[in-house]
């Protein structure tokens, strides 16, 4: 099978589609044939090797958390799905044409395998952050970089449970963010006093790394009321930084509540080929996404 792997840490230069051996099911998983695997900022970092010091990885390693496609292999122990059952979840190496997934859900009625694949992940994180934080129905929180794939969901999530959320993003994205019931002013000079025009922040949730942690410190009053997924630097300043994943199965379960009930959506801004897993990359890292990146198989 074709499967994207790198053999160094590095650039996206050092991603490479080669041959390998398929993957098999073991006990409390199931096989997909890939359709789609969602571009994680998670993927690129791994490829830089930041995680290194915390999650080592032995290499020549692949890349990819999140996929959709149809399951071709049941593990042993596995109940309640069947070969050709179209699924959405979380696995290990997803760029490729078969993978091996940990935790996943059936897909709900009208999603495509390119939207599906991008959900996994994303809704776990925002709903952990939003439960971190402690930001309940009634109150105010602020996103910094809301117009990626965590904020998307973050926005729909809080919005669902009468939250009200501020969200910072790009010029472009504007529009965006008010499609999603959040209440938009673009980053850049001046956004603090922006925000503060809004109205008073109870929480702060930091999704681009952008160097605005002081700033959301002081918007909010109390470093334990921020989080960050995206700037290692944060615990310096009080900050907590999240990115241990919790329960994936709960979250999938949530995520097909939502999207059957309407109330979430997270739209796919491009799809990439297994070919271009690097450019990808380049344009995940380069931020300002509306939505999904997604690599098609």
């Amino acid at each position: 099978m074709k499967k994207v792997s790198f053999a160094e840490f590095g650039g996206p230069d050092v991603l490479q589609l080669v041959d390998a051996e398929e993957p098999h099911a073991g006990p409390g998983q199931v096989r997909i044939a890939v359709r789609a695997a969602g571009v994680n900022a998670h993927d690129w970092r791994v490829r830089e090797g930041q995680f290194q010091g915390s999650h080592p990885i032995e290499l020549p390693a692949g890349v990819g958390l999140d996929a959709s496609g149809v399951v071709d292999e049941v593990g042993e122990g596995v109940e309640g799905v069947e070969v050709g059952d179209h699924v959405f979840g979380e696995g290990s190496s997803t760029y490729a044409e078969f993978a091996v997934l940990s935790a996943w859900a059936r897909m709900p009625a009208g999603l495509t395998f390119e939207e599906a694949a991008g959900y996994a992940s994303v809704v776990e994180t925002a709903l952990r952050i939003i439960r971190q934080v402690g930001v309940q129905s009634g109150q105010t929180l602020l996103v910094s970089g809301a117009s990626g794939g965590v904020g998307s969901a973050v926005l729909q999530i809080a919005r669902d449970r009468g939250i009200t959320v501020i969200g910072t993003a790009g010029a472009a994205n504007q529009d965006y963010l008010r499609s999603l019931g959040a209440v938009a002013t673009t980053y850049g000079e001046g956004w603090v006093e922006r925000v503060r025009q809004l109205g008073d922040v109870d929480a702060a949730l930091d999704l681009a790394g952008s160097g605005v942690i002081r700033e959301l410190v002081e918007l909010t009053g109390d470093p334990q009321k921020v989080i960050s997924i995206a700037d290692l630097g944060a615990p310096e300043l009080g900050v907590r930084f999240s990115g241990v994943a919790g329960s994936v199965p709960e979250a999938l379960a949530e995520a097909v509540d939502l999207i059957s009930r309407g109330k979430l959506h997270i739209p796919v801004e491009k799809s990439y080929t297994l070919a271009e897993a690097a450019a990808a990359h380049i344009d995940s890292h380069a931020g300002h996404t509306r939505g999904r990146r997604v690599v098609v198989v």
